[in-house]
């Protein structure tokens, strides 16, 4: 069995654990093979923490770290505390046995809970993979960080630690219709907890990342350069630094398929670079539009699974449209910006199942449209 193989059989057996969860599983692997770090959105109960445990338990002779954070957490119950033996000669060293320093997988919950006390170190943490306290420089083992939280910052000195995470991944409740298999897989889960299961080492995960760096991205790369483009003129800032490290990604999505270069199905990853929930549709729309247009072989799972709007989504995103629109002054710009969005947005609408509740976003979009070529 490849490394690869190995990898998918522990993703596949934690889907048969977490049914209609495959979005998020499938995200963490890339994320490992990229070794970028991932953030979960979403409110109590969807399973972000039990499905990054067990990803956890399938990693043999890893060391795990994982905290839920709050406002009084202190730097020595992430980083570990001043060994007091070393203390009493002068020297401030950490004791960093069990604690994030020396862990594999690092799993850090409800994460903007984060105070100025520990946030310089977790920044530093979360960028170049460092520990730095005082006089100490430890270089982590760490493959990945995950973090979670129930909502988004709203203190822009806590933008910068969204900005560590280069996927984010909005986790909700799984649909009522696969609530039975959902109960099924739980039940399974819990009376089997300590039962036979895949693993996969660190060391094979490394070789893995070291595999991803050689895949070929060519065949993709004019259609990754006007993507970046079109995010860009449609308000997603995507900045230099993040669309060299974007690469990773489709590099990981094709080596999780066994090719040894990209196609466009691999851009599917771009669908969770959001800043914003309101990015959500807009970045489905534009990604989507371009993988439907292209046959390839041997594409993503999730690059075929056009997941259906969420209709509140939409209408939300073009309510706020339709207010940007009312804006005094907007510059020739702000309003392609505005044109492109409500494109793309149009698209996505097409997709809802409820007649009525297309019928009625339709006619608001509609409505806006006719706004703007009044303005016009």
């Amino acid at each position: 069995m490849t490394q690869i193989d190995t990898l998918n059989s522990v993703l596949s057996y934690i889907k048969n654990s977490f049914i209609g969860k495959d979005e998020i599983i499938d995200l963490l692997g890339i994320s490992l093979i990229a070794k970028e770090n991932i953030f979960l959105l979403g409110p109590p109960g969807t399973a972000k923490s039990a499905i990054v445990r067990q990803l956890s338990t399938c990693l043999e002779g890893g060391k795990n770290f994982e905290y839920l954070l709050t406002r009084f957490t202190e730097p020595n119950e992430i980083f570990g505390p001043f060994d007091i033996r070393q203390l009493k000669e002068g020297e401030l060293v950490t004791n960093t046995e069990g604690m994030l320093p020396e862990a594999s997988l690092v799993f850090l919950d409800e994460i903007f809970n984060a105070n100025s006390a520990i946030l310089n170190s977790l920044l530093t943490a979360l960028n170049e993979k460092i520990f730095r306290r005082g006089k100490e420089t430890k270089k982590l083992p760490a493959l990945m960080f995950v973090g979670a939280s129930n909502v988004l910052p709203e203190d822009e000195a806590l933008n910068a630690l969204l900005d560590r995470f280069l996927i984010r991944v909005n986790c909700d409740y799984v649909d009522p219709d696969l609530l039975h298999e959902v109960l099924l897989a739980g039940w399974k889960l819990e009376n089997n907890a300590a039962g036979e299961h895949p693993t996969i080492t660190p060391d094979q995960i490394i070789d893995l990342q070291k595999q991803a760096r050689l895949v070929d991205l060519t065949p993709i790369r004019k259609h990754y350069v006007d993507l970046i483009h079109s995010l860009r003129n449609t308000g997603i800032k995507v900045s230099d630094r993040r669309a060299v490290k974007l690469q990773n990604l489709i590099a990981a999505s094709a080596l999780v398929c066994k090719r040894t270069a990209a196609n466009v199905s691999d851009l599917w990853v771009l669908k969770y670079i959001w800043d914003t929930e309101e990015q959500i549709e807009i970045l489905a729309g534009i990604i989507n539009n371009l993988i439907e247009k292209t046959t390839v072989e041997a594409a993503h799972p999730q690059a075929l699974y056009n997941k259906l709007p969420n209709p509140e989504e939409v209408l939300k995103e073009v309510t706020y449209l339709t207010q940007k629109w009312q804006t005094e002054d907007l510059s020739f710009e702000e309003q392609n910006i505005i044109k492109d969005k409500l494109r793309y947005v149009q698209t996505r609408c097409e997709w809802i199942n409820n007649p009525e509740q297309k019928k009625y976003i339709q006619q608001e979009i509609e409505n806006l449209w006719q706004k703007i070529l009044q303005t016009v």
